[in-house]
């Protein structure tokens, strides 16, 4: 037994964007036994599974145009003004559950459209809430992940800059300043949540208090992938799984005390079985 002492980050899992769609979720299923979700609800495939142990029925945005006279959800990332229009054809009832966080944005680049201002968004592409926010202005927005993505020397003059919810604070107020530095004049909008961006500062420290630290996450959250790097950075003995079957022994001899953590879409109960699993070690 290596008698390790292991503690969870209170401020780790679900931001209340994800505790929302899911409540909803849940209190549908065990109305009805079943409900179809646009995409994975959250991007947590144990989360999923669970949920689809309940009759939750995830589907793509093809498969979407095929159904008729079904209750459909729309996850927390939200969903662009085409998507309404086919529920209206389909005679579906959506179950909205977009973040407030995610349709306050969606309404702001609207109205800048409806302005016709060069609207610039910081954000991963692909990504469902990008794919949102991109419907808002009839896919006319430009999207970059990095600063390298921009040429300014041919960027207009005068541009309108948001960013995706879940991004850095530190990055995207570092592009605006570089833009700046280029002469061009932005209208400068801060759209990040900051029940997500202070988990950087959050897990900063949290990881600097343990021997080793796993970070518990889905692969495919990219908020998952940031955070995991911000631990690791802190904390060397950093390790990255997405359930109790991956952990090791052998990474934790020679520890004491392990931090367990995970993503804004990484559920309490998942974290909570590792704990369990490192306490049997």
């Amino acid at each position: 037994m290596l008698n390790l002492k292991v503690d969870i980050d209170r401020n780790s899992g679900f931001c209340f964007g994800v505790v929302y769609a899911i409540e909803m979720a849940e209190e549908i299923l065990d109305e009805t036994g079943h409900l179809f979700c646009l995409g994975d609800i959250v991007h947590n495939d144990e989360e999923v599974k669970r949920l689809q142990g309940k009759g939750l029925k995830i589907i793509s945005q093809t498969e979407l145009r095929d159904i008729e006279n079904e209750k459909v959800l729309i996850r927390a990332h939200g969903e662009p003004p085409s998507t309404y229009e086919i529920a209206i054809q389909n005679n579906l009832e959506l179950i909205d559950a977009s973040c407030p966080v995610v349709l306050k944005l969606q309404s702001r680049i609207k109205n800048s459209y409806d302005k016709s201002e060069n609207i610039f968004i910081y954000g991963k592409h692909g990504h469902a809430e990008v794919e949102g926010l991109l419907g808002q202005t009839n896919n006319s927005a430009v999207v970059f992940q990095s600063f390298d993505e921009l040429d300014p020397e041919t960027l207009p003059k005068e541009l309108t800059l948001y960013s995706q919810t879940t991004k850095s604070t530190t990055s995207y107020y570092d592009i605006r300043d570089r833009l700046a530095d280029h002469d061009i004049d932005i209208n400068f909008r801060d759209t990040i949540c900051r029940q997500v961006s202070n988990r950087d500062r959050e897990l900063r420290d949290f990881s600097k208090q343990f021997d080793a630290i796993v970070f518990v996450s889905g692969t495919k959250s990219s908020n998952g992938k940031v955070l995991y790097r911000i631990c690791k950075q802190n904390n060397p003995n950093t390790y990255f799984v997405s359930n109790k079957d991956e952990l090791k022994k052998e990474w934790f001899q020679g520890h004491k005390s392990v931090g367990v953590c995970g993503a804004t879409s990484t559920p309490m109960w998942l974290m909570e079985e590792v704990k369990a699993c490192l306490l049997k070690f």
